[in-house]
């Protein structure tokens, strides 16, 4: 087999076997192993001659001249897009992911999905919560203090509650309309939409003569507009698994410290959040230096036209990746079904 020929039959189920193997002990693997373990009708000769073409193409190496031969990243990567046939959960296995998973409020989703994630894989999991620019405002309330000061209380559709602190001070009796108006204007819009909206609104000449209008376009300016936008959060479970994983010390606290990088581990997910389906990433597929001998595997959650967020486990090179992305998959469909039902 020349370098750029694809693999034939006789290949594929010699890197499948070897890619097994090592997956399962982590050892190098030999002719003879495959073998005397798979039922392939093949001589050790020719097995270690392929095993020979499979190293020349970069998908296996040999790390020790008397030893076998272990799977490279671009032999992973042949493995798991062509090879690997992922076995589906049952019903019962769903089912209990969704049980473990379900919870009152999207926070306790995202909190029990994480831990679960982690327990099922004995990896660590990290999860992007919703994108906050992408939940809806049910209501706003001013509520003001005695320092002149207002608190603004901000309740989207699914429940949650958020206070804002606002240095403006309106009277009192004019507050109720300004509820009314702002509630009526806005209601049911995603941040994104509110502060557009509240812009383009006070560009509005219509709106600079009613004093009660004004200050309500003032406050929404105040905090949707100057309040900043807010970022989604990450909840990371199981950092603990790292240390058990096969990592040299140094190379396990390096990538502790990118698990308390959120701004990070966003970006790396946010690449998920935008794919279709479970995506692994290999190394320095991930582009992080901390991850270059760690995997990833991810799937985004929400509608399937837009997606709100993604989830995915980090663990060592050699993992079992079948079982891995069936519990990711079914996961993130769990989360998406009980964040619909939560009105997410």
């Amino acid at each position: 087999m020349a370098a750029n020929d694809p693999l034939n039959r006789r290949a594929q189920k010699i890197l499948h076997a070897v890619v097994t193997e090592y997956l399962h002990g982590g050892d190098a693997v030999g002719s003879r192993t495959v073998t005397r373990r798979h039922d392939l009708g093949l001589s050790p000769a020719t097995v270690r001659n392929v095993m020979a073409d499979l190293e020349e193409m970069g998908l296996l190496e040999q790390r020790h001249s008397s030893a076998g031969r272990v799977p490279t990243a671009s032999g992973l990567r042949f493995f798991i897009d062509c090879l690997l046939k992922v076995r589906g959960l049952s019903l019962a296995e769903k089912d209990d992911i969704r049980q473990r998973v379900t919870g009152s409020s999207p926070d306790e989703v995202m909190q029990k999905a994480s831990r679960l994630l982690s327990d099922l894989t004995q990896h660590a999991a990290v999860i992007i919560t919703p994108d906050p620019q992408h939940q809806r405002l049910g209501q706003i309330e001013f509520v003001p203090l005695r320092d002149g000061k207002l608190i603004a209380v901000l309740v989207t559709t699914d429940g949650r509650i958020e206070n804002r602190l606002i240095a403006d001070e309106v009277e009192s009796h004019r507050l109720e309309r300004i509820h009314n108006y702002l509630n009526q204007l806005l209601s049911g819009m995603t941040l994104d939409e509110v502060r557009e909206r509240v812009i383009r609104e006070i560009g509005e000449d219509k709106n600079r003569y009613d004093e009660a209008v004004a200050a309500a376009l003032r406050l929404g300016h105040a905090v949707f507009v100057e309040g900043g936008e807010r970022t989604a959060d990450v909840v990371v479970s199981g950092q603990a698994n790292l240390l058990d994983d096969a990592l040299a010390q140094d190379r396990a606290r390096e990538l502790l410290r990118t698990l308390e990088d959120k701004q990070t581990l966003s970006r790396l997910l946010d690449r998920t959040r935008l794919a279709e389906g479970i995506k692994v990433f290999l190394g320095a597929e991930t582009a992080l230096t901390a991850l270059a001998s760690s995997s990833v595997i991810a799937a985004s959650y929400g509608p399937e036209d837009q997606p709100i967020g993604a989830l995915a486990v980090i663990g060592p090179m050699r993992m079992n990746y079948g079982k891995v992305m069936s519990v990711v998959d079914v996961t993130a469909d769990a989360v998406t079904q009980l964040l619909a039902e939560l009105g997410t």
